[in-house]
């Protein structure tokens, strides 16, 4: 299956590894763009962009779920420096209606390291209908009662984070969260592909989920009873390991009715914590410019000490929802690559397989899209083992 796009010769072995993941028997396409030293060394991409087999294009943008995470944060980063905000600051400071009771202590850091407590969207909504109203899920957030007290270690805010983190955006940068994105982010940086909250004249640029079904909802195929023992089963074996999946069910799948991702509606609706849609370009572009410092093209959007310090791990401690050390940082997480280590990298990653991270120290970044993945909420193998050919690459040559 032929790729398109450019490669520099040195980076070939990155659109190898991208062309020997493409489906070879069905549907399904992805793209991936890598910077190095401020320079794109590889913008490629492959596949069909849906069920008809129409082909993936320069242009395609496609849904990346928690991927979204990462552009808010950096949205939100830009925001808070142009002011001058510390990430102390409690969150009543610029959100008094949703710092009330024991939440007053929450500060804008506990949001941006998953911190807050505020991760149980089953406490919200058993109705995933409700995520296409902006207002009504940010009043929803502002009523609810953390799972524990801000600051007493993180808790993967999977779909709230959207709304914490986009609501307190769009306070302080006293505009539509849509207007702040193209405006703060994309139009400074030059970059096209880069939506949380589709436009009406990008719609047919999408790629569509193949997966669709098995997105939001567990899998139904097995017959009732045996799904009911083998979740016993599980979750005896999690318990033994100290992990609570319940708190696992009620931040990522609370839902008791299912829910199209492809729909328009739903693309068109802001959903800041999943449903960005992007091309991988333009992901890797804004990492691009975490990577080289906050800089890209001649344009400033941070400084090399904020850089330095959103970068800095806020703790080592194992996620609550996730059961795993992810390292949290402010807004981001670790980079997970096979017999690679990163540890100056910084990314988000999302289910379906998609991701962006950059490498500071490797001045590196990377960005993935797709729209045939499945797997983890914070991506899948693919995207590691492409990071380890990144990485392998980008070490031969230094």
């Amino acid at each position: 299956m032929a790729l398109s796009g450019y490669v520099h010769p040195a980076w070939a072995d990155v659109a190898s590894a991208l062309d020997r993941q493409l489906p070879r028997r069905g549907p399904g396409g992805a793209a991936v763009c890598v910077y190095h030293k401020g320079q794109c060394v590889v913008d490629a991409w492959g596949g069909s962009r849906d069920r008809d087999g129409h082909p993936w294009l320069e242009d395609t943008v496609a849904p990346s779920f928690s991927t979204t995470k990462g552009v808010l944060s950096t949205l939100l980063h830009i925001l808070l420096e142009q002011r001058g905000i510390d990430f102390d600051r409690p969150v009543a400071d610029f959100w008094p209606e949703l710092a009330v009771g024991v939440k007053a202590t929450m500060t804008l850091r506990h949001v941006l390291s998953h911190q807050a407590g505020l991760y149980r969207m089953g406490d919200l909504t058993r109705s995933p209908r409700h995520m296409l109203d902006w207002d009504g899920m940010k009043m929803r957030l502002a009523e609810a009662r953390p799972a524990h007290l801000p600051g007493d270690g993180p808790g993967y805010h999977a779909l709230t984070y959207g709304w914490l983190a986009g609501g307190l955006a769009e306070v302080i940068g006293e505009r539509p969260l849509k207007e702040l994105l193209a405006n703060e982010l994309a139009a400074p940086l030059d970059i096209d592909g880069l939506f949380i909250g589709l436009p009406e004249d990008a719609l047919s640029r999408r790629a569509l989920l193949i997966h669709n079904d098995g997105v939001s909802m567990p899998s139904r195929r097995a017959p009732p009873g045996v799904r009911a023992t083998l979740r016993r089963w599980i979750e005896s074996g999690m318990r033994r390991l100290g992990c609570d999946l319940s708190e696992f069910r009620s931040a990522l799948m609370p839902f008791t009715e299912p829910f199209d991702w492809n729909a328009p509606e739903t693309v068109r609706a802001v959903i800041p914590a999943a449903n960005g849609q992007f091309t991988a370009r333009a992901l890797a572009r804004v990492y691009a410019m975490l990577a080289e410092g906050g800089a890209l093209s001649g344009v400033r959007l941070l400084s090399r000490d904020r850089i330095s310090e959103i970068a800095q791990v806020q703790s080592h401690a194992r996620d609550r929802v996730l059961f795993l050390p992810m390292h949290w940082r402010l807004g981001y997480h670790r980079v997970f690559a096979f017999g690679r280590r990163v540890p100056s990298g910084f990314g988000h990653f999302g289910f379906g397989g998609s991701g962006a991270w950059a490498d500071p120290e490797r001045r590196l970044a990377f960005g993935l899209t797709l729209n045939s993945g499945v797997g983890t909420p914070t991506g899948d193998l693919r995207i590691a083992r492409l990071n380890r050919v990144v990485l392998a690459t980008v070490d031969r040559l230094r």
